[in-house]
């Protein structure tokens, strides 16, 4: 797991997504496809450092924030721009794809 990538919790979600742009990764240890994606974060997040952060908040320990932006799938993964959700994604993508999800709120 790369140190690009923060998780974050339920109180730690509005002043992370308050600034800029971010994606949020909302995930859970037992999802396959999650953990398939995490590896393709790293990288992004590596590559866009500087442009965008990219989080990830764990689902089972975190259900308020899941809650509030109707998570129903995982994984889900939503694009905020200075705190308001911009796009949203259900299910892992290839890199090509997550990256332009990503940059198509810069």
């Amino acid at each position: 797991m790369s140190d690009l990538v923060a998780h974050i919790t339920d109180a730690d979600f509005p002043q992370t997504v308050s600034q800029g742009v971010t994606l949020v990764d909302f995930w859970a240890p037992w999802c396959g496809p999650c953990r398939m994606i995490a590896p393709v974060l790293d990288e992004l997040a590596g590559e866009l450092q500087g442009k965008a952060k990219i989080v990830k908040i764990n689902v089972d320990e975190n259900p308020q924030v899941a809650g509030q932006f109707g998570i129903m799938s995982i994984p889900t993964l939503i694009v905020f721009k200075d705190g308001k959700p911009v796009n949203k994604m259900i299910g892992g993508q290839p890199k090509p794809q997550l990256k332009a999800f990503i940059e198509s709120a810069l």
